[in-house]
């Protein structure tokens, strides 16, 4: 058994051009490698947080065009194998997601999130569970940016995704989500059944509710930042650079507890 990450990366992203290469690849912030300082591909977050929460395979979905993604990353990254699939044009996330469903067996777990964000904690799949439905919650100031989760009484069940809906009544949005292999075949027969016309997960998953499906809402996350636009660009720049401080400090406080850095667009 293994856990596969998906990353779909097909996207032109428009909100963010022009750039002379694709978006995934964007430079946020740095990293050090072999004692050198180097600037840090904004999909390098998201594969990271995957790895820390299991993932020994990671398949990016991307455009015919996006042959650099390819290239940047080659067949690993850390500890995982990764591999490519093609999304010949952009028709959502259900359909880039489903390309990869031929690399992933019923008994595998898959997890799923978006290559132009960064979200802390980084190790916040770790809190979805391997035999569940489940999506990592975040809290934000403008859910209607996004999808909104909402949650049964017992604060863990989920009643409904709003995407993208004025006023949606909640400010958890879901950031990465979870899930057995088997869900994600369960969950392709329904699109299909549906005409593939689900373009975004969370209509998907509400008529996968009504048919008597079970998804888990977690309330792990803790800092959501959208890079897709010049304003998260700038967000994410900021909420790194308080998390270098908050880790520069606990190494010069070896007692303190570990902080928690929120920062919400």
């Amino acid at each position: 058994m293994s856990m596969w990450g998906i990353v779909p990366a097909a996207g032109r992203g428009s909100r963010i051009q022009p750039l002379a290469f694709s978006k995934e690849l964007l430079p946020v912030g740095s990293r050090t490698l072999h004692d050198t300082q180097r600037p840090c591909a904004v999909s390098e977050y998201l594969l990271e947080r995957m790895i820390r929460g299991g993932a020994d395979k990671i398949c990016f979905v991307i455009g015919a065009g996006k042959s650099d993604i390819l290239e940047y990353f080659g067949g690993q990254f850390g500890s995982a194998d990764l591999a490519y699939v093609v999304q010949p044009q952009p028709a959502g996330l259900c359909d880039a997601v489903f390309r990869a469903r031929a690399l992933v067996a019923r008994n595998d777990t898959v997890a799923i999130g978006l290559p132009d964000t960064i979200w802390f904690p980084d190790h916040g799949l770790a809190a979805l569970p391997d035999d569940a439905l489940s999506f990592l919650l975040f809290p934000v100031e403008r859910p209607e940016q996004f999808d909104a989760v909402m949650l049964a009484d017992d604060e863990l069940h989920v009643t409904e995704i709003k995407v993208k809906q004025h006023d949606p009544g909640t400010h958890w949005i879901w950031g990465a989500f979870k899930m057995p292999g088997a869900v994600l075949h369960e969950l392709h027969n329904l699109w299909q059944q549906r005409n593939q016309r689900d373009e975004y997960f969370g209509t998907l998953i509400n008529a996968y509710l009504a048919g008597g499906g079970r998804a888990l809402g977690i309330k792990a996350g803790e800092a959501y930042v959208d890079v897709g636009t010049l304003q998260g660009y700038r967000a994410a720049m900021l909420m790194l650079s308080e998390s270098d401080a908050v880790e520069s400090d606990a190494s010069k406080a070896p007692s303190r507890e570990s902080a928690r850095v929120e920062v919400r667009t």
